[in-house]
């Protein structure tokens, strides 16, 4: 075999790994969030469902959002979406349940977002979904549970506990808006979102995007290309070296 065909193909191969190297992570962090996931007790919240597109083949057309039932919200309201239906279930409570010092026995249990015919969320999309929570039960984290639904009848359900993924890292983990727990440390997105003084208006904070995160995926990025470098340099060397008689 000759020098050009073995770096040739230590190209491929290499190239082909440092791809799948970096796809892993970017896969690993594509699923359905809420931003801000952080909230003032007794607030009246807008947080926003980031809702991602993963396959390649088919669309998102539907997200269904379970709300708590022990710690009800007792106002919950969306913001249109173009080419899509919200509607906000309401459902007899398990139990009555005492909110701001009146009891109620019926509450919202569930948001669902349908999309109409094209306009789904496509390969290579994500969709931001607005919604206005409160008030904001004084609990230490609320768990929100998300099933996605694609065209093709494929259902990815993000309804894992923070605990269960701990256990069990394959498992999809479900968004959580946390209030007097801290969200852990890779899990920052933003400041709280709340308006404490007018229950008909809230104010929505920007969710950036968490910086050290992405540091730590370009540094794996860079160490990723500088050994497959180093690969294909040592490779080359091995193939110009002379043969033995």
């Amino acid at each position: 075999m000759s020098s050009k065909n073995t770096v040739r193909r230590a190209l491929v191969g290499l190239t082909a790994g440092v791809a799948l190297a970096i796809a892993v992570p970017l896969a690993a962090s594509a699923h359905v969030t809420v931003n801000p996931n952080q909230a003032e007790p007794g607030s009246y919240s807008a947080v926003v469902f980031r809702v991602p597109n993963e396959s390649e083949t088919a669309s998102t057309v539907k997200l269904e959002v379970t709300l708590p039932t022990d710690t009800p919200f007792t106002s919950v309201r969306y913001e249109p979406i173009p080419g899509w239906t919200t509607t906000i279930v309401r459902s007899t409570l398990p139990a009555p349940v005492e909110v701001a010092g009146n009891t109620i026995s019926e509450a919202a249990t569930s948001i669902i977002w349908e999309a109409e015919p094209g306009a789904g969320i496509a390969q290579g999309q994500f969709q931001n979904m607005t919604v206005s929570l409160g008030p904001v039960p004084d609990v230490g984290s609320i768990l929100l549970p998300a099933v996605q639904t694609y065209d093709d009848g494929e259902v990815a359900e993000w309804t894992a506990t923070p605990d269960e993924v701990a256990a069990d890292d394959t498992l999809d983990p479900a968004p959580v808006l946390y209030v007097n727990d801290a969200p852990p440390a890779d899990e920052h997105s933003g400041s709280h979102a709340t308006d404490t003084t007018d229950h008909d208006t809230t104010v929505t904070a920007a969710a950036p995007a968490d910086p050290q995160a992405g540091v730590s995926l370009g540094l794996s990025i860079a160490a990723l290309v500088i050994a497959a470098l180093a690969a294909v340099l040592a490779a080359f060397g091995l193939a110009r070296r002379p043969r033995k008689a």
